[in-house]
């Protein structure tokens, strides 16, 4: 099947790969490369590099304002760009969710998902509309969280599932209403969304940490020093992080970060 895909962040680079080991993909559709990390350099997205390692043109407008896809369907994929709805009538677009929609519409379900201590999530294929996340369902999965994910583990299931689903829903989907019951937001990560409140909790802080690592991080003072928090645990009912990144040096166990304090 000829078609193309919208996809920016690793979701999305790992759900173009999959569909191209398949399907005829006429074009990425990108964000614009991007200074990154903490040099600020320029550097294209995650799907972009893939994009180019198997040879697919790569489109990268700012903005869709009178944009032709030129196929029949787009699938998109942690994309990150507002399709107009003039576009939205000229093809299928078909949206990868990492969610059980209509649970965690926006733009961090899984994130979202872990900060809750959800004990589950999945994955979503819908039609989009102007309407945010709100569109007719094509094919949709649960599977479970496990106590020791993190972002990256979720995000990688995720994109797994995802390729099955979209076998499922190309080309032509069998859509239902989403249904209007249960609908939760999974709000954009703010800075502070990233700072650890010690008198919460510990499992919700733990959550917090497993929702940022390894792509944001959460953030806290420790011993008088901030730095990020990657992975962390509860033990003896306390918050115990297990591996920090004190500001302006590199990743380390707690334990040794412990003993450069003495």
């Amino acid at each position: 099947m000829r078609l193309a895909v919208a996809a920016t962040a690793p979701l999305g680079a790992d759900v173009l790969g999959r569909l191209a080991s398949k399907h005829d993909v006429a074009y990425l559709l990108t964000r614009p490369d991007r200074p990154q990390g903490r040099g600020r350099k320029v550097a294209p997205p995650p799907a972009k590099e893939v994009a180019e390692r198997l040879g697919l043109e790569v489109r990268q407008p700012e903005r869709l304002d009178g944009f032709d896809p030129e196929v029949g369907t787009v699938v998109v994929a942690a994309y990150g760009v507002l399709i107009p709805a003039d576009a939205l009538d000229r093809a299928l677009w078909l949206n990868v969710h990492p969610s059980m929609l209509p649970r965690w519409r926006g733009a961090a379900p899984i994130e979202r998902a872990l900060m809750a201590g959800d004990g589950e999530t999945g994955v979503t294929i819908i039609e989009l509309v102007e309407a945010l996340d709100a569109g007719p369902i094509a094919a949709q999965e649960a599977f479970p969280i496990e106590p020791e994910d993190d972002f990256a583990t979720v995000s990688a299931r995720a994109g797994t599932l995802a390729a099955e689903l979209l076998e499922q829903a190309l080309p032509e989907p069998e859509l239902r209403e989403q249904p209007t019951e249960g609908v939760t937001y999974a709000e954009k990560i703010r800075p502070e969304d990233r700072e650890l409140d010690f008198s919460r909790p510990p499992q919700e802080l733990v959550n917090r940490v497993r929702a940022l690592s390894p792509h944001i991080g959460a953030r806290a003072e420790l011993h008088g020093r901030s730095g990020t928090i990657w992975r962390a645990r509860v033990e003896d009912g306390k918050f115990v992080p297990v591996e920090v990144q004190p500001d302006g040096r590199r990743r380390m166990s707690y334990d040794e970060f412990l003993r450069g304090l003495r």
